[in-house]
C-alpha cells in the first residue's frame, strides 16, 4: 500500500509498530494519517511560497503602484492575525469532537482568499488592488490561526510521537523543492516577470489550499474530549492561569519569544545586501533560492532530530542563529564589504533559513509533545497569542534600524537567540517522557 511505503520511507519503521500517545483505535490508521498529513502539509507549504508576503506579495503590490503604507501592512497583518485570535478560537474548536473539519475549513477559506487575490491582480491597480489584497491577508491570515490551534491537537490524535517531526520535515522539504524551482525559473527569465506570472502563481497556490483542505478531511480521527468548551473572556483568562501552573510552558514561551529574531531577520539581511526598496524578483532570486535550498535541506534533518529531542533543535538552532546574525552585524559595524556581495550575504540567509525551520519544528514538536490530548490546545493557543503580542511590538526594531543602522539590529537578533538556547537548556526532554 502506498501510504504505508511512504510511512516506511520517512520514519524507517517497517512494522507500523509506532504508536505512541494515541487512542488504540488510531494505531491501524497510522500509514493513512501519516501520508495524508503530509500531503496536505505539502500542499499548505507550496501555497505559502507562492504567496509570501515578504517576497512575492510585497513585489506583487509594487508592481501594481500600491502605497507603500499597505506594502508595509503585509507581514504584520500576516504574523499577527494568524496568531493573536487562538486564544479566544481555541476553546470554541475544543468543543468539536473531531477537529480535523476546523483544519479543513481553514485551509478552505485560506485557498479562496488567494484566489481572490489572483482575481483583484488581474482587475484593479493601486490603492484600491494594494488595500483589496492587505484585506483579503487579514481574513486569510484569521482562516490560518484556526488552522493553527486546529492542526497540532489533530496531529497529536492521529499520528503517534517520534514520527510527528518527521510528517511535518518531509512536508517542508517536499513544498520548498516546488518553491525552488519556481524561483529558478523567475530569477533565469524562463518565466517572465509579469503581475499577470504571479496571478497564475496565486491561483496555483490558492488551489493548493482547497485540495489540502479535501484530502485533510479523509483522515481517520477519534472523537476527542470536549469539556472545558467555555469561549470568550472568560476562557482567555483561564488560559493565562497555565502559566501560573506550569514553569515548563513559561519557559518554552520564553524561548519561543527570543527566538522571533530568527523569523524578523532575514528582511534586514535584505536590506544590508542592498536589495531593500527593490521590486525585481530576479534581482532577489539569489535569496529566495536560498530560502528554499535551506528548507529542502533542513527539513528532514530537523525533522528527524526533533522526533529525537525537540530541547536539542531549539538549543542548537538558536546557536546557528546567533553565529550567523553575530557574524554578520559585526562585520557590518566594521564597515566590511563583505555585507555588500551578494552571493555571501545570500550564504548567510542560507544558515539564517536552517536555523529558523529548525525553530519552527523544534517548537512545533516541542509543544505537542510536551502536553497531553486534554492540554494541547489551550497550550498552542496561549503560546501562539503572547508571540503574536511580542511579534507586534517587534516593528520596533524596524525604528532601531532607522536610528542606529541594520548592523545594530542584527547584533540585537544575535544576542536573543543566543539567549533564547541558553535559557532553551532548561526545557526537558518530552521525547524521552
Amino acid at each position: 500500500m502506498l501510504a504505508e511505503k511512504i510511512r516506511e520511507v520517512l520514519t524507517g519503521d517497517d512494522e507500523g509498530r509506532l504508536c505512541k500517545d494515541i487512542p488504540e483505535a488510531a494505531c491501524k490508521h497510522q500509514p493513512r494519517n501519516f501520508a495524508l498529513h503530509v500531503l496536505s502539509l505539502a500542499a499548505t507549504k507550496t501555497g505559502e511560497g507562492l504567496a509570501d508576503p515578504k517576497l512575492i506579495l510585497a513585489w506583487l503590490l509594487g508592481a501594481l503602484g500600491a502605497p507603500a503604507a499597505a506594502i508595509g501592512f503585509l507581514v504584520p497583518i500576516r504574523e499577527s492575525l494568524a496568531l493573536l485570535p487562538q486564544l479566544f478560537t481555541s476553546a470554541s474548536i475544543r468543543t468539536m469532537p473531531t477537529r480535523k473539519w476546523a483544519w479543513a475549513t481553514g485551509s478552505a477559506v485560506q485557498g479562496v482568499c488567494v484566489l481572490a487575490m489572483a482575481a483583484v491582480t488581474v482587475t484593479f491597480d493601486g490603492a484600491i488592488a494594494g488595500w483589496s489584497i492587505v484585506a483579503l491577508l487579514a481574513i486569510f491570515a484569521l482562516a490560518r490561526s484556526v488552522c493553527s490551534v486546529s492542526y497540532k491537537d489533530v496531529q497529536g490524535k492521529t499520528i503517534s510521537k517520534q514520527t510527528r517531526g518527521t510528517a511535518t520535515g518531509a512536508a517542508s522539504s517536499a513544498s520548498a523543492a516546488l518553491v525552488l524551482a519556481f524561483g529558478v525559473l523567475i530569477s533565469t527569465g524562463v518565466i517572465p516577470l509579469t503581475t499577470a506570472t504571479i496571478a497564475a502563481a496565486l491561483v496555483m497556490a490558492g488551489g493548493l489550499w482547497i485540495a489540502a483542505a479535501i484530502g485533510f478531511t479523509r483522515i481517520v480521527e477519534e472523537p476527542g474530549a470536549t469539556e472545558g468548551g467555555a469561549n470568550g473572556i472568560t476562557a482567555a483568562i483561564d488560559q493565562l492561569a497555565l502559566l501560573k501552573r506550569d514553569p515548563q510552558l513559561v519557559r518554552f514561551i520564553a524561548v519561543r519569544g527570543l527566538l522571533i529574531a530568527t523569523a524578523l531577520a532575514p528582511p534586514f539581511l535584505l536590506a544590508l545586501a542592498g536589495q531593500a526598496g527593490e521590486r525585481s524578483l530576479a534581482t532577489l532570486g539569489p535569496f529566495v533560492i536560498a530560502a528554499s535550498l535551506a528548507s529542502i535541506f533542513s527539513g528532514l534533518v530537523w525533522g528527524r532530530f526533533a522526533d529525537r529531542s525537540s530541547r536539542w533543535v531549539l538549543i542548537c538552532s538558536g546557536l546557528t542563529g546567533g553565529a550567523v546574525l553575530g557574524a554578520v552585524g559585526v562585520a557590518a559595524l566594521a564597515g566590511s564589504i563583505a555585507t555588500t556581495v551578494t552571493p555571501l550575504m545570500a550564504g548567510a540567509l542560507f544558515v539564517m533559513m536552517v536555523a529558523y525551520q529548525g525553530v519552527r519544528l523544534g517548537r512545533s514538536t516541542h509543544l505537542t509533545d510536551m502536553a497531553d490530548e486534554n492540554r494541547r490546545a489551550s497550550y498552542t493557543a496561549l503560546s501562539n497569542t503572547v508571540i503574536g503580542l511580542l511579534l507586534l511590538v517587534g516593528g520596533v526594531f524596524g525604528l532601531i534600524a532607522d536610528a542606529f543602522g541594520t548592523a545594530v539590529v542584527l547584533c540585537i537578533f544575535s544576542v536573543m537567540s543566543l539567549l533564547a538556547s541558553a535559557i532553551a537548556t532548561g526545557l526537558e526532554e518530552v521525547q524521552a517522557s
